[in-house]
């Protein structure tokens, strides 16, 4: 493309580079220090750099500084989570998302700058990643992060879009749910009967409560007299020690009623503990939680779960993690007919659809139920 006079500030070139056919726009900023600056954008097509070109000029009428040279993805994710830090991302949660980046995201695009990063880079970069040992969560995991990493930096006018957008999410096949049916709940709260943790994972099954969730309550969180328990912790180990945390979600935060015959096994439970409290004298830490050592320390997550896997064996149980005790309640419920938004609340769940995909290998026996329910109500 041509041009016969000379172009003012804000106005673009757009022509074809004769040494490899791409094309190029170039939009003049103006003078900035005495020196003439240009940004440039290419494509494959005049259309496409003709389309990024109008996005440049809006960029720039919406007061963002194109002469700014835009930061690398590796510093970027950087700068990103200190945000994530600031803004109240739990622990744990920044050491997966500091693993994604120092092992996957920085090795492959980090040294692509922000404005110079487009969906193509972001596609080959999940495309490989599909193709290696990486289970389909983690590629997900990944995409994910990039998606939210930058719309942070186009909600801070470092980008003009977020092109990690454009790349379709890689398909995550539904993970097969274990879980125990009434019968063999029933089996196992009769094994855990006179056991130290019994109480714990009677909770843990009837509640749906997650491992740190459960390790978290105190005698504060449970009124006998109305029966409820409040959920509003959780116990994780950082930075090598137990450390009592904000709950995963705001909607993990709830309030759960709970049946009589579960507060009865905490009663008893609480007995045991106050034994125990009175033989230690004033040696017992002023934790005040539910489940403690029998020195009154906080339970250590991991021995939790190998106390778990001894049980399970014990009630001849087919293996099962100590976090499908959660399934379990979810399935039970789901299979009494309980409608599946309470099975949300009661999980604790942030979307209904999260329940109803997790739980969808209970809809046969649900069906069943309804055919028989029309056959009794139609036919006799």
């Amino acid at each position: 493309m041509t041009g016969t006079g000379r172009r003012g500030h804000g106005e673009g070139a757009v022509y074809r580079r004769a040494s490899d056919g791409l094309w190029v726009g170039s939009l003049n900023l103006g003078y900035i220090d005495g020196k003439r600056r240009r940004k440039q954008v290419y494509g494959k097509t005049q259309r496409e750099v003709v389309a990024a070109l109008h996005d440049l000029r809006r960029t720039a009428e919406q007061g963002r500084d194109l002469a700014r040279r835009a930061p690398t993805l590796s510093s970027w994710l950087d700068q990103w989570l200190d945000i994530k830090r600031a803004d109240g991302t739990r622990p744990s949660t920044l050491r997966s998302y500091q693993g994604l980046v120092d092992n996957h995201v920085r090795p492959a695009l980090g040294r692509k700058r922000l404005d110079k990063l487009t969906a193509a880079d972001i596609r080959v970069f999940i495309t490989d990643k599909t193709h290696t040992h990486l289970a389909p969560a983690t590629v997900a995991h990944l995409l994910r992060l990039l998606r939210n990493a930058l719309g942070e930096a186009e909600r801070l006018d470092l980008v003009s879009r977020n092109v990690a957008k454009a790349v379709k999410m890689p398909r995550v096949p539904p993970r097969e749910v274990e879980a125990l049916d009434v019968a063999q709940a029933r089996a196992l709260l009769t094994v855990l009967r006179g056991h130290r943790m019994h109480a714990l994972f009677a909770t843990t099954l009837v509640l749906g409560l997650r491992r740190g969730e459960v390790l978290a309550l105190s005698w504060g969180d449970v009124d006998m007299d109305h029966n409820i328990i409040r959920v509003r912790r959780s116990l994780q180990r950082l930075d090598g020690t137990l450390q009592l945390v904000e709950t995963k979600t705001r909607s993990s935060t709830a309030t759960l009623a709970v049946p009589p015959s579960l507060i009865a096994i905490l009663s008893r439970h609480r007995i045991q503990q106050q034994t125990d409290r009175l033989a230690l004298g004033e040696a017992w830490p002023g934790l005040n939680l539910v489940f403690t050592s029998t020195t009154g320390t906080a339970l250590e997550p991991r021995n939790v779960t190998r106390e778990w896997d001894r049980v399970r064996r014990q009630a001849d149980l087919p293996h099962l993690r100590l976090h499908d005790l959660r399934h379990s309640c979810a399935t039970i419920l789901t299979a009494l007919g309980v409608h599946p938004r309470v099975v949300m609340e009661m999980l604790r769940h942030s979307q209904i659809g999260i329940t109803m995909n997790t739980y969808a290998h209970v809809a046969p026996l649900l069906q069943r139920d309804a055919a028989d329910a029309l056959e009794a109500a139609l036919f006799s």
